[in-house]
């Protein structure tokens, strides 16, 4: 078994905790937890300087694709930064939870 941490950041909010909340009770993913950041990149020839908020999903590394189209369907940008990271080290405990709590029905 194998837990994926998968990431996301969104314009506000209200958009942040429509992703999170759709994606924990279609259990695609355990838990969601929303950051307020900064972001700087690069958009449309010039700098960009905006408050965003990052999401994170924790999740069955089975779940990916149905996690990232899910993102590609609710989000709000044209291009969504959407990025998974293997957990390499994980308490078996929290393994298990995540597992449990990510079971959808592919």
């Amino acid at each position: 078994m194998k837990i994926i941490a998968v990431f996301t950041s969104v314009g506000n909010y209200e958009e942040a905790r429509l992703i999170s909340s759709a994606m924990v009770d279609k259990k695609l993913a355990a838990c969601s937890q929303i950051s307020e950041i900064e972001s700087f990149y690069h958009w449309n020839g010039s700098v960009q300087n905006e408050k965003e908020y990052r999401i994170m999903f924790k999740a069955d590394a089975k779940n990916y694709n149905a996690i990232e189209n899910l993102i590609k369907k609710m989000h709000s940008y044209d291009l969504p930064a959407i990025h998974g990271v293997l957990i390499d080290e994980i308490s078996q405990l929290y393994q298990t939870w995540v597992i449990e709590n990510s079971k959808h029905e592919l």
